[in-house]
């Protein structure tokens, strides 16, 4: 896990022949073979999508000399650390520098939502807050529980729930499998990215844990609920509010306390996020030890 996280803060994502946007035109491929308005369409088109990759990565970490190098790069494949960092900062470089039209295109790479309509600083904080569960706390634990496979495993989910899991008239049945099996997956994951935003957001917690509790069960997602409020109380500020997807405005709850995110703010979310891989690794390591010493003992 160590090494996979530093390989990803030195490389960051490979930016050409990503595996993950290979997947992403393998799934589009199966959704124009399998595509009905059908749920049972939709569950037999995430079970050939993931199986056999799933399946892959469990042989692949299983070779006897060089099992533990192909865990440690389907791990680092599976992480976001890095590119989020390099994804949000120039918005805020941008936001700094007074040039908002560029500020705007930046996060348009960020968000799925229309970029003319969005407020700029709220965006980028949402994205990296929720994306540090999706693209790093979950393949951090998943890869924690069941090794490269379970990381593996969560990453392509995620990513056909980002495909598929919309509510519409398209993907309302087709996708219900994907989104369904993301939430499952996601469950523990979020709410342990939640806890953690709390934990390592400097004395505030208490804010944190508060707004969660309180205004999470009002977010549409499940898992992004928690982690957003959370976040959002860490930072001290007001996430949510109008939104508008595909030419459509969507009223969303308001998450947090305090102002409008502002510039400053989207380096405190990263921070936030740097701040909670340190803390997980360091966990990790402090259990890996104390089981050392319980099975040797």
């Amino acid at each position: 896990m160590l090494m996979a996280v530093a390989l990803d803060w030195w490389l960051a994502e490979p930016r050409r022949w990503h595996p993950l946007v290979g997947f992403g035109r393998f799934a589009g491929w199966v959704e124009r073979q399998f595509y009905r308005d059908q749920r049972i369409r939709g569950v037999l088109a995430v079970m050939l999508t993931v199986i056999p990759i799933t399946l892959l990565a469990v042989w692949l970490s299983a070779l006897s000399l060089v099992g533990g190098l192909w865990s440690i790069g389907l791990l680092y494949l599976t992480l976001g650390h890095k590119s989020l960092h390099q994804h949000a900062r120039p918005v805020a470089q941008a936001l700094a520098a007074g040039d908002e039209v560029t500020a705007r295109y930046c996060v348009s790479q960020l968000v799925s939502r229309d970029a003319a309509t969005l407020k700029v600083s709220a965006a980028t904080v949402e994205s990296v807050l929720e994306n540090g569960n999706d693209g790093v706390f979950g393949a951090l634990f998943w890869f924690a529980v069941a090794g490269a496979p379970g990381a593996v495993a969560f990453r392509l989910v995620n990513t056909l729930d980002a495909m598929w899991g919309y509510r519409n008239e398209r993907y309302q049945r087709f996708g219900w499998a994907a989104a369904r099996l993301d939430d499952l997956l996601g469950y523990l994951p979020a709410r342990l990215t939640a806890l953690t935003y709390g934990v390592v957001s400097g004395g505030h917690w208490r804010r944190a844990l508060v707004c969660w509790r309180k205004q999470a069960p009002a977010w549409d997602s499940p898992n992004a609920g928690p982690v957003m409020a959370a976040g959002a109380g860490a930072l001290g500020v007001t996430l949510g509010g109008p939104a508008r997807y595909a030419k459509v405005w969507h009223q969303r709850p308001l998450l947090g306390v305090g102002q409008a995110p502002e510039g400053r703010h989207i380096e405190a979310a990263l921070r936030l996020l740097r701040r909670g891989v340190l803390l997980w690794l360091g966990v990790w390591i402090v259990f890996n030890w104390l089981l050392r010493i319980w099975f040797h003992a």
